[in-house]
């Protein structure tokens, strides 16, 4: 059968030929020969520039009217200063483990018959991690099954040891959609295992998830993450707690787009059939699965989903997109730390105390 969609509808346009989609209209200054500007600036290989280069268009549209203070050279040079700032923090970030021994995972999988708990534990287990996957089986509940699932993330996030949340199925930008599960709901969860963690004298403490990974492989997931950011740091306001580290976030869908599956003997979304396809199937395994391989190996891969290669004299020269609907392009997020958010100020050239998202997409 042919690749079903996970949601009704694509919002989102290519912002060039071949780039990958990583937000809306793209900025009308940062188009294809900016970006070949900066890139030949870069000492970096093709595939390493593809991969960041979505992370630069969306800073370029978040913060555009810093940049359109600058003429074309100064927004070049901003740009590539921005290129290394991102680059330091996947080196930083890259062997953070996502999946490995003794960490917990927890999943959550549509109640479609065809997507089995096997997607998620047969990875644990072969990781050393131990896995509990709540899906709804029978006549039981929707409502039950997403209780459960914020009860296991609330003890997760009060919790020290690291985890993984892993949530397969539908979505929308402000809800898990398969359990009508809203943002708030599961930001208020995390919230509240936080708290937990601090003790009973500890509800003034600084709000630190740093010890989770959230994935994502559903319709709309970058928005849907990029909303349970701002929401985790909304409540930890209105609370008068601070942030220190918000979890690290992976999408299986950028901005704007829809998740796709391959409907037949089994249901799985095609980021996910990925990473089990260079974790599971492939040999021989790494130690772990790391955050690196996720913005590097799976990246890559999920790259070939609606482009084809273009190839001249026996090399790959560029891509071409055939089929705009197949492309997800993947989005990394990983949480700033007080200094990085300070240091991004400078590069934007943004006040001292003007506020920036926690997370940041890495491409």
């Amino acid at each position: 059968m042919p690749p079903l969609a996970l949601c009704l509808l694509a919002t989102c346009l290519l912002l060039f030929p071949a780039a990958r989609i990583h937000g809306g209209q793209p900025t009308s200054w940062f188009d294809a020969d900016t970006s070949a500007r900066v890139r030949a600036r870069l000492d970096v290989s093709d595939r390493h520039y593809r991969q960041i280069e979505p992370a630069l268009a969306r800073l370029a549209d978040v913060h555009a009217a810093s940049f359109a203070r600058l003429d074309a050279a100064a927004r070049t040079d901003r740009l590539v200063a921005l290129a290394a700032f991102i680059d330091r923090l996947r080196d930083a970030h890259a062997d953070d483990v996502v999946i490995g021994s003794g960490r917990t995972i927890i999943g959550l999988l549509d109640p479609d018959p065809g997507l089995a708990p096997k997607e998620i534990t047969a990875l644990a287990d072969a990781y050393g991690a131990s896995a509990t996957v709540l899906k709804r089986t029978g006549s039981e509940p929707l409502a039950e099954v997403a209780e459960r699932f914020l009860a296991a993330i609330e003890a997760a996030a009060a919790a020290s040891a690291p985890a993984t949340i892993i949530v397969l199925g539908h979505g929308l930008p402000e809800e898990i959609q398969s359990y009508a599960i809203p943002v708030e709901r599961v930001a208020a969860a995390l919230v509240a295992g936080s708290r937990a963690k601090a003790g009973p004298t500890g509800a003034d403490s600084a709000l630190d998830l740093g010890h989770l990974v959230i994935i994502c492989d559903d319709c709309y997931s970058a928005d849907f993450l990029t909303n349970l950011g701002r929401a985790l740091e909304r409540q930890a306001a209105a609370a008068g707690r601070s942030v220190a580290a918000l979890p690290a976030c992976i999408a299986g869908t950028s901005y704007g787009r829809v998740g796709r599956a391959d409907v037949a003997a089994a249901f799985v979304p095609h980021f996910w059939k990925d990473v089990i396809e260079l974790y599971y199937v492939r040999r021989p395994w790494p130690d772990a699965i790391t955050l690196g391989g996720f913005f590097d190996a799976v990246d890559n891969m999920m790259y070939g989903y609606g482009r084809v290669a273009v190839v001249e004299g026996g090399r790959v020269v560029g891509y071409r997109t055939v089929d705009p609907d197949a492309v997800q392009d993947p989005v990394v997020f990983i949480s700033l730390t007080a200094d990085e958010m300070a240091e991004l100020r400078r590069l934007l050239d943004l006040p001292a105390d003007a506020a920036l998202p926690r997370l940041l997409d890495i491409g």
